[in-house]
């Protein structure tokens, strides 16, 4: 099986996971959980359009039963967010939830947008370095996307455990994937000029 399918399927059954948690918990009149399940619940979906519409190679590697296990393990510590909301009833001011929505669709739009265009890029023109478009303000724009989102989500746990599920994954996951990118893309003669004028993964700051 491929590791997409796993990845997929997770993301997929996160909507059924939040609204299990509000049952459990009685939260239905809780817009802070409603506001989390439009969120997170939704991002899951579009997650697997995305892969149906635009996929990533990498997720297209086959991996064993139990190696796609790990994988669900690991995407699982995602739900502790939605566990800590729905199990402490945590209601957030309305202008920190509209803070939380602005991060969280700020990262939706540089996530899946340079996503798209690296399949576009990669489809269309092989062999190319990408250079342009939301490429030109970070090396790594898609996985900065991906941190805001997840961190939109934390902002409304009110808790330090999503955030230390974020550091994890940023030392675990994204800091090596980032890692294996930039030395696979050093073999563009003009990889160096980028690497000096477009920053890692902040825009114009780191």
């Amino acid at each position: 099986m491929k590791q997409k399918f796993f990845i997929d399927s997770h993301k997929g059954v996160t909507f059924i996971f939040i609204l299990t948690m509000m049952a459990i918990y009685h939260q239905w009149g809780n817009a802070t959980a409603w506001v989390y399940l439009a969120m997170h619940g939704l991002y899951g979906l579009m997650w697997v359009m995305k892969s149906r519409i635009f996929p990533d190679k990498q997720w297209e590697q086959k991996c064993s039963l139990w190696y796609g296990l790990y994988i669900w393990a690991g995407l699982s510590l995602y739900w502790i967010t939605p566990w800590l909301i729905t199990s402490r009833g945590i209601k957030v001011a309305p202008w920190y939830l509209a803070l939380a929505l602005v991060i969280y669709i700020f990262g939706v739009f540089l996530h899946y947008t340079s996503d798209m265009q690296k399949y576009i890029e990669l489809k269309y023109n092989p062999g190319k370095l990408i250079t342009d478009g939301l490429m030109a303000y970070s090396r790594n724009i898609n996985y900065f996307g991906e941190f805001l989102i997840y961190g939109s989500y934390a902002l409304l746990a009110v808790n330090w455990i999503p955030f230390a599920v974020i550091a994890l994954y940023l030392v675990l996951i994204w800091g090596p994937n980032i890692k294996r990118k930039e030395k696979s893309l050093s073999r563009y003669p003009e990889f160096a000029e980028y690497k000096k004028r477009v920053k890692l993964f902040i825009p114009y700051i780191f």
